[in-house]
């Protein structure tokens, strides 16, 4: 068994970047105490979920930067590789959600730019990003690993190209809760965006770690719920609703194992396909 210790990092944000940044900090030290091989950090985990207001007044940075630059530090010192979650980039004239991904050497080993940007309201994130144009997997030191961010886990097309690029780990850095003023009408909120997950799991034979973050701004309730599922969708840990770090063993072979006998991948059929890029 091929065994690979995933920590996710889920906390609450205040006011102050150089704050937030410092308890991420931290979380990612426990994280490492704990035998954590890959930590990942929640969405955004700089500041307070400011896509909540239509025109806020908020700070794009370039990167690498001053976080980018602290987190480099901390994944050396720690000897993990790091999802970084996801922080807002200012990047040759546009804005992105934006990850990047550190090796236990510290050296920056990929970024993803979010591809698929919501707006709704009290998510009303088309007012600061543009959407990135393509997906990258990234080899570690035990397993290949993709990141995608947070709305991404609702479109299956995106999880599939993850594996059709060798993704072992799929990695989904989120900011998702509960709105006070919105009535959940089609069904609870937090149910389906654990299932949908999970799917892709099961349909792409590749273990989801899903980093949510929790606390209440304004009328936002972030849930937390943040969880590891293997490549056959059970839940192999799974997080409350306060702040924690969540460690969980995972067995890459499941895998290979599940796409040999059930033939996810080596039964597609492509030539029927073409409407999904119409």
């Amino acid at each position: 068994m091929e065994e690979i210790r995933i920590g996710l990092v889920q906390m609450a944000m205040g006011k102050s970047r150089g704050k937030n940044v410092e308890k991420a900090v931290r979380m990612i030290d426990e994280a490492a105490r704990r035998g954590a091989d890959i930590v990942c950090l929640p969405e955004l985990f700089e500041t307070t979920y400011f896509p909540a207001i239509e025109n806020a007044n908020a700070e794009a940075v370039e990167l690498p930067g001053r976080t980018a630059e602290r987190l480099s530090s901390c994944a050396r010192e720690n000897g993990v590789t790091l999802i970084a979650g996801s922080v807002f980039e200012s990047y040759r004239g546009r804005r992105y959600n934006t990850s990047l991904i550190f090796d236990s050497e510290g050296r920056q080993i990929g970024i993803y730019r979010k591809v698929h940007v919501p707006h709704d309201p009290y998510f009303y994130e088309k007012n600061y990003f543009s959407p990135g144009r393509s997906y990258r997997v990234v080899a570690t030191e035990k397993c290949k690993v993709g990141v995608l961010i947070c709305y991404d886990q609702w479109f299956p097309e995106a999880a599939r190209v993850n594996k059709l690029l060798g993704a072992d780990v799929l990695f989904y850095p989120t900011a998702i809760g509960t709105v006070s003023t919105i009535e959940q009408t089609e069904g609870d909120w937090k149910e389906a965006w654990k299932t949908v997950q999970r799917g892709h799991a099961i349909a792409n034979s590749m273990v989801v770690a899903a980093v949510n973050r929790v606390g209440t701004e304004g009328d936002m309730n972030f849930w937390g719920g943040s969880f590891v599922c293997d490549q056959f969708g059970n839940i192999i840990a799974e997080a409350d609703d306060s702040e924690c770090v969540t460690v969980a063993t995972c067995d890459i072979d499941l895998g290979r194992n599940i796409e040999k006998g059930w033939g996810f991948i080596r039964n597609r059929r492509p030539g029927t396909y073409g409407r999904l890029v119409e």
